[in-house]
């Protein structure tokens, strides 16, 4: 393969779960009283919530709104509410004028949706979704100021009460305060869902706020639904960067599509030496490059002396031949869809063994969904794969990239907003390729959690496919996110706390929502307390930021940063204050394109994908083989996984479990080096311009700041555990 860049710079999976902007902070004007009622709403109209006491500004969109269903008999199977709210406008759309025809509804998980509202027709619009029967609330959608992130606002609130407080005393404070109970946040006595049955729309805001000031409350927030936005600014010059690098010719195509190909060379994460090897030499096509990786594997078992070139890996490979892979040890991946049935993953799993488990319990649970249920098991289901509601929507997106028109597939797919802000001189051609392949890495990006757990613990059946950094330990699954990345704060509470209960060793968080709320971070307080020995590794974001996102930014939590083949940070990565190591992440937008990125387990390949449809003989997204069994992946989402993996090997020889949390992390960093890192003359300018703001005190150096301790070893940390 050609070392020209070959990759599109479309951003897939580690982008829709990527941490959004770190936000800037607003000292409250007045002090907080302490009062037993919420006082009246301020007069401004700013909106904001409280975190750590401070506003965090919020606008509302007024280009759209989001739309609650109401709840159907099997939410996990039938046709596709939003798909049907489309229909539905499009037809009472009556005149081109009133925007009917133009009206696009994209699915938040099951029971919510937004929809894009053009111009001149919003009222209409909204009355009409108020008319439809399946349709139980219109709700506003808001966004971080200055940023396109998507935070859907129901009239929940999840509210933290003091210890100890007694339920006559709770229920007191809740009458005052017009609210209503939904249910009880699951292991979390405290920590209450609750609505108001006074206000809506934005005026729960100031509900959440006021709350802040109630004696007897420890932490009040909205309850909110994220999203990525999946709006993207499209300029000539990327369309036409695009379709030069989708377009470039892949040598032997048709010999990928087998999926019982060894992949292991590719997973440079491991040991970087073969890759970086072959890639001194001339490579014209991807069967010369695996045949040099393989070659260059046996070379390395049979040599005694390593590899001159810098080692930018983690040195898995030598970790492995100390260790037990990771053997005994429960890794809870908290993420999206798990399909765990995927041949390198099956054979991974934990089997869930508690006296508190749920009927059908046994591998993991899924939190996506919202729940009214007071009652334990029905909030959520034991199934962490993808639902026939679900391969419903995808299916039909996938099929829609491959089978649509230009015209049609513009159409459908782009809302008039969309369409408004792409420059006039890009062709229909243009603009209708480059959104079927950001379709389809839309759809290859749903599978975010099995692409995570193939980083941890993928375990290749007779030798293929690929290896997770601790093949031998076992997968919790636990999905917090629906459909186009949808996720509400309680459902990473109870998940972390589900994590625990069910003896998870590692939780790994490989996610960060744009809005960091109070409850979740008591939430993570008490589970790390509770737990002593338990570590959780988060990902510090994906936003090029000098301080790291939440919840990676919680006390107790390792954050991890990316970086790539070549020793850089990532140019994604976020860094400074709070990151506490780095591992390979990838980087798609090297000169080695595709082969910069982690390969892990995807879950396109299943056959009802394709059922009806002619299999493509070329290169339709990052991905290894043709199906998308396995995927090129670049993120802090895969090296937030590869540092949990490595937890996993240590673990896996301190089987007594003897060390702390503390320790381990202290091993952990201790073992890490700059050896083959590399600082930027850009990054050594921002250094300096860092500490002359006075931001970073000058005892810090480059590398602290953007690698934090260094980049793991699994090697000399397994070293360290063993003595």
């Amino acid at each position: 393969m050609n070392r020209k860049r070959i990759v599109s710079n479309i951003v897939i999976a580690a982008n829709i779960l990527a941490m959004t902007n770190i936000f800037p902070l607003t000292a409250i004007n007045r002090q907080l009283n302490s009062t037993a009622v919420a006082q009246t709403a301020e007069s401004n109209t700013q909106l904001f919530y409280i975190y750590k006491g401070q506003r965090v500004p919020l606008t509302q969109q007024q280009d759209a709104v989001a739309v609650e269903f109401k709840p159907v008999a099997n939410t996990r199977s039938g046709n596709p509410l939003y798909l049907q709210l489309e229909q539905d406008l499009k037809k009472g759309g009556g005149t081109r004028s009133s925007g009917g025809s133009q009206v696009q509804v994209k699915p938040l998980g099951g029971n919510y949706a937004v929809v894009a509202l053009p111009r001149g027709s919003a009222d209409a619009i909204k009355n009409q979704i108020q008319n439809q029967s399946y349709v139980k609330a219109s709700l506003p959608v808001l966004s971080r100021t200055n940023n396109q992130d998507t935070i859907v606002l129901p009239n929940e609130i999840v509210v933290s009460f003091q210890p100890n407080m007694s339920e006559s005393e709770r229920e007191s404070i809740l009458n005052k305060n017009n609210l209503e109970i939904i249910r009880p946040l699951r292991f979390f006595p405290n920590i209450f869902i609750v609505k108001s049955s006074s206000v809506s729309g934005t005026e729960v805001l100031n509900v959440a706020n006021q709350l802040n000031q109630v004696r007897g409350i420890s932490s009040a927030a909205p309850n909110f639904l994220e999203s990525i936005s999946n709006s993207v600014d499209i300029n000539k010059e990327q369309v036409q960067r695009f379709n030069i690098e989708s377009t470039e010719t892949q040598p032997n195509a048709r010999t990928r599509g087998n999926s019982t190909t060894n992949y292991f060379g590719l997973q440079w994460h491991l040991n970087s030496a073969p890759l970086q090897t072959c890639l001194q030499q001339e490579i014209n096509s991807f069967d010369v490059l695996q045949n040099c990786l393989q070659q260059q594997i046996t070379k390395n078992k049979q040599s005694k002396s390593p590899s001159k070139l810098p080692r930018t890996d983690l040195r898995v490979t030598e970790a492995w031949q100390n260790s037990n892979g990771g053997k005994g040890v429960v890794v809870a991946v908290i993420d999206s869809l798990i399909q765990w049935n995927h041949p390198d993953l099956r054979n991974s799993l934990h089997k869930v063994s508690v006296a508190d488990k749920c009927p059908q319990e046994e591998y993991g649970w899924d939190f996506s969904e919202p729940s009214n249920s007071k009652n334990p098991c029905n909030i959520g289901d034991a199934d962490t794969k993808l639902s026939p509601l679900e391969l419903n929507i995808l299916r039909r997106k996938l099929q829609d990239s491959f089978k649509l028109s230009d015209g049609e597939l513009i159409k459908r797919y782009l809302s008039s907003r969309e369409l408004a802000r792409i420059n006039p001189q890009i062709t229909q051609k243009q603009l209708a390729d480059f959104w079927r392949k950001r379709i389809r890495s839309q759809v290859g990006g749903e599978f975010h959690g099995t692409l995570v757990s193939g980083v941890i613990a993928a375990k290749p059946g007779n030798s293929q496919g690929i290896s997770g950094v601790a093949p031998n330990a076992k997968i919790l699954p636990v999905r917090v996110f629906g459909l186009n990345g949808s996720i509400q704060r309680n459902s990473v509470i109870e998940a972390v706390g589900y994590a625990a209960s069910r003896g998870a060793d590692v939780i790994n968080l490989s996610l960060g929502g744009s809005v960091p709320i109070d409850v979740e971070e008591l939430a993570f307080k008490q589970v790390l307390q509770q737990n002593p020995k338990l570590v959780i590794v988060a990902s510090s974001g994906n936003s090029n930021q000098p301080i790291v996102g939440y919840p990676s930014g919680y006390e107790g939590v390792l954050s991890v940063g990316a970086t790539n083949l070549f020793g850089h940070r990532a140019p994604y990565s976020n860094y400074g204050k709070g990151l506490g190591v780095v591992a390979p992440g990838g980087d798609l937008s090297t000169s080695v394109g595709w082969l910069g990125g982690i390969p892990t387990t995807g879950g396109t390949w299943m056959d009802t994908f394709w059922q009806g449809l002619a299999f493509p003989n070329f290169r339709w997204s990052p991905v290894i083989d043709l199906r998308g069994q396995y995927w090129w992946m670049e993120g802090t989402s895969f090296s937030s996984p590869a540092v949990a993996g490595v937890v996993a090997l240590m673990k896996g020889e301190d089987s007594d479990r003897k060390l702390n949390r503390e320790q381990i992390i202290n091993i952990l960093k201790s073992t890490a080096s700059y050896d083959s890192l590399t600082i930027s003359d850009q990054e050594k300018q921002q250094y300096r311009a860092l500490v002359n703001q006075g931001f970073l005190s000058a005892s810090a150096t480059e590398k602290q700041l953007f690698f934090g301790s260094g980049l793991i070893n699994a090697e000399a940390a397994i070293r360290a555990v063993k003595k």
